[in-house]
């Protein structure tokens, strides 16, 4: 079985939306924009259920600083999705991996 989760930065603590939002917003000049979201997927599979449970709060998120979501949450605003090529490296994953 697959698990998926959704790990968003707690109000504070979202320096790397801050940054893609100035990003979009000085660079792109995108005037309209208000706020920016960073949510990071991550699906887990070869593992039981209870182990994934522990896991939710120590490798794939900090409690102190993340908020985990089983959905995505519910928005009427736009979504954009991103991804890594095969073959490219994905620092977080690897972490994720070796944890």
């Amino acid at each position: 079985m697959v698990y998926r989760v959704y790990v968003e930065k707690k109000p504070g603590f979202e320096v790397e939306a801050q940054g893609v939002y100035n990003k979009l917003k000085n660079q792109l000049l995108i005037e309209g924009l208000t706020s920016v979201r960073l949510l990071n997927r991550y699906d887990v599979e070869n593992i039981d259920e209870a182990l994934f449970e522990q896991c939710k709060a120590g490798v794939f998120a900090e409690p102190q600083s993340d908020d985990v979501y089983e959905h995505l949450p519910k928005t009427d605003d736009a979504v954009l999705a991103v991804e890594y090529l095969p073959g490219q490296f994905d620092q977080r994953a690897d972490s994720c991996a070796q944890c």
